[in-house]
């Protein structure tokens, strides 16, 4: 039986979560934690990655167009240390996201999507945008 996976959109205030399938072909939406504090943002993605059975966490890096790291990469790593306190035994990977966002935006504005709900819309989407090419990639 094979593993499944999270993937984790971090945000200062907002974490776009997806999971993968039991077989790892598609990625579908697992919600959106809202937190502006990084330790809690940490223990509910923890709590989220066990709810789901999940042996594996993809974080979305965000790597500067010219493929450098900035200081959000920097949060992003920290961010990763504060999971691998929470969750023994889980595996981290980092992938870089960049145009996820982008992409996510795209979509919605393909579909028409205007709510109130854009901004967890987006950060979701781009959660599973970010885990569909992790997996796509490794195929």
């Amino acid at each position: 039986m094979a593993e499944k996976i999270l993937g984790v959109d971090f945000g200062d205030a907002r974490t776009g979560l997806a999971v993968s399938d039991a077989l790892g072909f598609m990625a579908s939406p697992a919600g959106c934690i809202y937190s502006k504090y990084i330790v809690e943002t940490a223990k509910k993605v923890a709590q989220a990655a066990r709810e789901h059975g999940a042996i594996k966490i993809v974080l979305g890096m965000p790597i500067n167009m010219n493929g450098t790291e900035g200081p959000r990469a920097e949060r992003v790593r920290e961010f990763a240390e504060l999971l691998r306190a929470e969750l023994e035994g889980v595996t981290i990977e980092f992938f870089d996201e960049r145009c996820s966002t982008m992409a996510a935006h795209q979509i919605l504005n393909l579909t028409d999507t205007k709510s109130k709900r854009r901004k967890e819309v987006v950060d979701t989407l781009s959660a599973q945008i970010i885990l569909q090419n992790y997996m796509d990639s490794h195929k």
